[in-house]
């Protein structure tokens, strides 16, 4: 029974080699090169690949930028399933490498490792033929051309802005529109008079003359300042009051004007008096004394306070709101 046992440990141990080695056999690992001899800093296409059977794995080695100190990966591409046409129980799997390299002679792109079911293959080495760039030293240095300059029209410039150029014209006549509807939209409101309050012009004048004796200008050795602004308040008052044109009128002018007007003789009197004496100092160079000062500002407050309209009419008090 011993012997019965160790002669089937035995038998299945030799299958099992038996398989691993036939298994084996069916894989094939290959490194192979599309060019072996390139110009300095020219590529070539480095390939790994994988036969073996179709539900097998592969694991490729893990390249990133360089194979050696003197062979650089420029780009790591696809990787690629072939099947077999005669055997369709065999695939092929390829992966392939953007090589270059800067430096001439002979370059050596060693063994790779492929993992296939845990087990290792290795690939053979390969060598790349790495060739200078011939100069011809006959010939004199010179500089590289310049770029050739290329015509760019207005027409090129509205293709590639085209959007842009769209977007501004809609703005502009977007802002353009609203400017323009504000302005009809203001034209068209109505504008507002603004209505001043009624002010009769007895106030006006009284307030006028009251200011001027404030500012005490026959006190000051202004006699002549202080009658010509004493008569222009007087003929103010009398345009507003009478409807005359006092203020381009001689003083004998207005008398003439107020002729048939309600004024009594004592308030005429008052009047003539302050012309009088103010045509003196303006005209004559009169010096009248501190007391004929003082009486026309008294008879100017008089006559006003006198000759002051009762009830406003009201045409003058429509003209005044309109104002």
């Amino acid at each position: 029974m011993k012997h019965y046992f160790n002669f089937s440990w035995c038998l299945m141990l030799c299958l099992a080699c038996f398989t691993y080695k036939s298994n084996a056999q069916d894989i094939k690992v290959e490194a192979r090169l599309d060019k072996s001899t390139i110009v300095l800093g020219d590529q070539t296409i480095l390939r790994l690949s994988a036969q073996m059977p179709v539900n097998d794995k592969v694991g490729f080695p893990a390249l990133a930028d360089t194979i050696s100190s003197k062979i650089q990966i420029v780009e790591v591409g696809k990787t690629d399933t072939i099947a077999d046409k005669t055997n369709p129980k065999v695939v092929t799997i390829s992966r392939q490498y953007t090589i270059t390299s800067f430096d001439a002679g002979l370059q050596t792109i060693p063994a790779f490792s492929l993992q296939v079911n845990a087990q290792s293959f290795k690939t053979d080495p390969l060598p790349l033929q790495v060739t200078a760039v011939a100069v011809d030293t006959t010939k004199a240095i010179y500089d590289i051309k310049q770029p050739l300059a290329v015509k760019y029209s207005f027409l090129d410039w509205l293709k590639d802005h085209w959007l842009w150029v769209v977007i501004s014209l809609v703005a502009i006549l977007l802002i353009a529109g609203l400017i323009f509807y504000l302005w009809k939209k203001s034209k068209n409101k109505p504008v507002k008079q603004e209505v001043k309050p009624l002010v009769p012009a007895d106030v006006t004048a009284l307030n006028k003359l009251a200011a001027l004796r404030d500012k005490k200008l026959w006190e000051q050795e202004e006699v002549k300042q202080y009658h010509i602004e004493l008569t222009d308040i007087l003929r103010e008052y009398l345009e507003k009051r009478y409807h005359i044109k006092a203020l381009e009128q001689t003083s004998e002018e207005i008398f003439a004007s107020l002729r048939g007007m309600e004024i009594t003789d004592q308030n005429r009197s008052k009047l003539r008096q302050i012309l009088m004496l103010a045509d003196l100092v303006k005209f004559a160079k009169g010096k009248p004394l501190n007391p004929e000062n003082e009486q026309s500002m008294e008879n100017a407050i008089g006559f006003v306070t006198d000759t002051k309209q009762i009830n406003q009419l009201p045409e003058n008090r429509a003209q005044n709101e309109t104002v």
